[in-house]
């Protein structure tokens, strides 16, 4: 019986340069025929590692009884500030994201795939090229490849808004009421994943449901690609196994092993407290605490740091990446962090913030033309729950240690025309 915990992972044969064609294929060994794609996929129960954490066989599913000239599109863009996990995976085995996408495409009848990946970020870019040239070479058969390039935005890399790119040019998120929904690229049925999710399709169509199966908890099995930021000696990717504690993550990559709070999901994700990271790190356990997996972003908060001027930071750029199509994006998002800004400066018009900040958030919430603004809600209001304590010293008019030293810990682009914050 083969050892399925000796079998390649996702990063597998990973050096400080991608995997040629010739090495993946040597490294990736398949260890026996696999019968049916789409029955061990079903049978792996593998989720999507984008953030949503949907089934993949219920996409596939959705998509394989659909008509018309069908793609696969890879989602490479990484659009949250804190994540490396796609570009450390492209850049080391793009060939088994490439495995996965053409195993997908075999499976719903696909005639075309598209990898989408920044242009911003041209490294990446060059090895998911080559990659592709290398498997043209080598195969005139099965779906065509082709590479596109938008440009990097935080709501570029949601899924709807990349298709409208791939269709129209334009990066903007598409209204949905309600998922499932089929996405298309003219009248083209579109199977969205992350590059993750394909990667682990492409160890399933290798190895099978079982071999993935052998990591992870039954609810939440395989492993994860985890990108840690914030109070450590410096950004980490790590693969980990699904129900690992978060203490032991954090341990791993020299996260602070004491921090004031731990934000799971990105930053439409929510806050864990400090005294809570020994947590197993899946699903079902973070389910106690309303939080997920989400994206596989966790950022570090130590003890020193302000929660407040933290979270305003991060919804104002929010605010700034919005699509800015409907009102709770253009007006509600900018209303949120101006009332935060409030908050760190404390006083009455702080107290008034505090009180708006609950209203606003009930009326943004659900009403916006993406999840956008949803997510931001979920954080804004996780941040006032996580912070409690540093928002009463603000509104008291005196502003904790954290935010008198203006210490950073949160990974943020810079606005253009950014200003520092008055403290007052």
């Amino acid at each position: 019986m083969i050892d399925a915990y000796a079998l390649p992972r996702l990063f597998a044969g990973a050096t400080n340069r991608p995997l040629s064609l010739e090495d993946h294929e040597r490294v990736f060994a398949p260890t026996g025929e696999v019968a049916s794609l789409l029955e061990e996929l079903d049978a792996s129960g593998l989720v999507g590692r984008g953030g949503a954490g949907f089934p993949t066989t219920r996409k596939v599913d959705l998509l394989r009884h659909q008509r018309g000239h069908k793609f696969v599109v890879v989602n490479g863009m990484e659009g949250e500030p804190a994540a490396h996990k796609d570009n450390r995976l492209l850049s080391t085995n793009p060939h088994l994201v490439l495995d996965g996408a053409e195993m997908l495409a075999q499976m719903i009848g696909a005639s075309r795939i598209a990898v989408c990946v920044a242009r911003d970020n041209p490294t990446v870019v060059n090895h998911v090229e080559r990659a592709i040239h290398e498997r043209a070479r080598r195969n005139l058969r099965g779906p065509g490849i082709d590479l596109h390039t938008p440009p990097w935005r935080y709501v570029a890399g949601e899924e709807s808004a990349l298709v409208h790119w791939l269709d129209d040019n334009e990066s903007l998120p598409q209204y949905r009421p309600g998922r499932p929904h089929i996405l298309r690229i003219g009248r083209g049925p579109t199977l969205v994943d992350n590059a993750e999710t394909c990667a682990n399709v492409g160890l399933i169509g290798r190895y099978g449901a079982q071999s993935f199966r052998s990591l992870g908890t039954a609810e939440h099995p395989g492993s994860v690609i985890v990108s840690v930021t914030g109070a450590v000696k410096r950004p980490n990717v790590l693969e980990v196994n699904l129900g690992t504690p978060l203490a032991n993550i954090l341990a791993t990559a020299g996260a602070d092993p004491s921090p004031q709070a731990v934000l799971l999901g990105g930053y439409g994700g929510a806050w864990l407290s400090g005294d809570q990271i020994h947590t197993p790190y899946s699903n079902e356990a973070l389910a106690a605490h309303n939080l997920s997996v989400g994206a596989g972003i966790v950022a570090v908060l130590p003890r020193q740091a302000c929660g407040v001027a933290e979270a305003h930071r991060v919804v104002r750029w929010m605010a700034h990446e919005s699509a800015r199509q409907c009102g709770p994006c253009a007006f509600g998002l900018p209303a949120l962090a101006d009332d935060l800004l409030a908050v760190v400066r404390g006083g009455r018009d702080g107290v008034a913030a505090i009180a708006r900040l609950q209203d606003r958030c009930g009326v943004i919430e659900g009403r916006g033309a993406c999840r956008h603004p949803d997510g931001v809600v979920r954080f804004v209001r996780s941040s006032i729950e996580a912070f409690a304590h540093d928002i009463d010293s603000h509104l008291r008019g005196a502003p904790c240690a954290g935010a008198r030293a203006k210490q950073r810990f949160l990974t943020v682009p810079a606005l253009e025309h950014e200003e520092d914050l008055v403290w007052e």
